[in-house]
């Protein structure tokens, strides 16, 4: 019996080495990953880039705290906010406190402007983080059951509607700020419809909100921009990153702008380890890979090709519902629960998600080109018919 607690419903399947967009398991079997570690593994397995910048980084220094300034960490955030447009950063470990973070600030921007029950409205759907402010932020009631009481200072409007959100701002002198996500990604890969972000960025403006956007799993390339925000043309006030960018080494982090830059002083929030040289490292390595590889523009590239493709192939299958997506972050939607799939999958050497229930989530590694692309198509669409051959359909009560 494993002393591991039993917090994840597990495949019975352990890999033991990685190589670009494949992982191998013990007994030597090879897998096309398209899942990368749900959305972390970036620049691909052990990318030899990566590889060397954390063994070179290793060999000379691993953790200070953050007592002492970092050098390395100085450098990560230039990077960032020159990528962003943000002006700052605060680092932790994960995508979960970053969002916390994010929570954190505006609180203290609701405080500073008198306000004492600061409320964020977040969106049905969503999917923050399982800390207790990120999972009460969550739009999730499954995900919230049993952890009861939840956090005040939340109002949940529905996602994509932006007469709900006008709703709230006409009705709730409370409110501080909008936390949303640009793409739902746990939520089951739901596009906004075009000039979403643009709404919610001028009813911010207008009802002087913070409007911070989680691009914890959008942003670092993922939808063929460096971030979400980047399709519409805004820039958000605070915005949380994690997922891609230490490419698989755990760094998260929070970046500000405007009204939230000088919020954080001394003594109001920290990380033990958050940003240390390793991370920092890694991180680093992992954007210099992707600029000179160009995998954000791939990204978008095998991307589109590949929506195309599954488009194409399953037009007559009735059984899908909708194939959306936006670079490599694609959603094949069903009619039916589809859960079986992953472990299906995972007998013909591919590596899916299954989220929403009735979601094929596809989040590869940004390294995957058209070969690639072709390989997943050429796998996941027979097993897809195969499946939908033999489920019922959901029932429409």
């Amino acid at each position: 019996m494993s002393h591991v607690m039993n917090t994840y419903a597990r495949q019975p399947l352990a890999f033991t080495r990685g190589e670009g967009v494949f992982l191998i398991d013990a007994a030597g079997k090879r897998y096309l990953d398209a899942l990368a570690g749900v959305a972390v593994v970036s620049v691909g397995h052990c990318h030899p880039r990566l590889v060397k910048a954390i063994a070179d980084q290793a060999h000379n220094l691993i953790h200070t705290s953050n007592i002492f300034s970092i050098t390395l960490q100085e450098r990560l955030a230039d990077r960032l906010c020159a990528l962003s447009g943000m002006e700052n950063v605060f680092f932790c470990n994960s995508g979960c406190e970053a969002n916390e973070a994010a929570i954190k600030l505006a609180r203290l921007y609701g405080h500073k402007k008198g306000i004492e029950v600061p409320t964020i409205i977040v969106t049905e759907g969503s999917f923050h983080g399982r800390t207790m402010a990120t999972l009460t932020a969550t739009g999730s009631r499954k995900a919230q059951a049993g952890f009861e009481p939840l956090l005040a200072g939340f109002a949940r409007v529905p996602y994509d509607d932006v007469t709900a959100v006008r709703q709230v701002a006409a009705n709730n002198k409370n409110v501080v700020a909008m936390l949303v996500e640009p793409i739902t990604g746990e939520g089951g890969v739901n596009i906004p419809a075009e000039g979403y972000l643009r709404e919610l960025r001028a009813i911010c403006d207008q009802n002087g909100w913070l409007f911070m956007l989680d691009e914890v799993q959008t942003g670092i390339g993922r939808t063929g921009k460096w971030f979400g925000f980047q399709h519409e043309g805004v820039r958000p006030d605070v915005m949380p990153l994690a997922k891609g960018l230490g490419g698989g080494v755990p760094i998260g982090a929070c970046l500000a702008a405007g009204p939230a830059a000088q919020l954080f002083q001394p003594g109001k929030h920290g990380s033990t380890f958050g940003g240390n040289p390793l991370a920092c490292a890694a991180a680093l390595a992992v954007l210099d890979i992707m600029e000179e590889e160009g995998l954000v523009e791939g990204a978008a590239k095998t991307g589109d090709y590949l929506v195309a493709r599954l488009c194409d192939e399953l037009a007559e299958t009735q059984a899908i519902r909708q194939i959306r997506g936006r670079g490599l972050m694609i959603a094949i939607e069903l009619d039916r629960p589809c859960g079986e799939l992953v472990g299906m999958a995972l007998e013909r050497g591919l590596i899916i998600n299954v989220t929403a229930d009735n979601v094929v989530r596809l989040v590869p590694p940004l390294v995957f080109n058209i070969e690639h692309a072709d390989l997943l198509a050429s796998t996941l669409v027979p097993l897809l018919r195969e499946f939908i051959a033999g489920t019922p359909a959901r029932s429409a009560a």
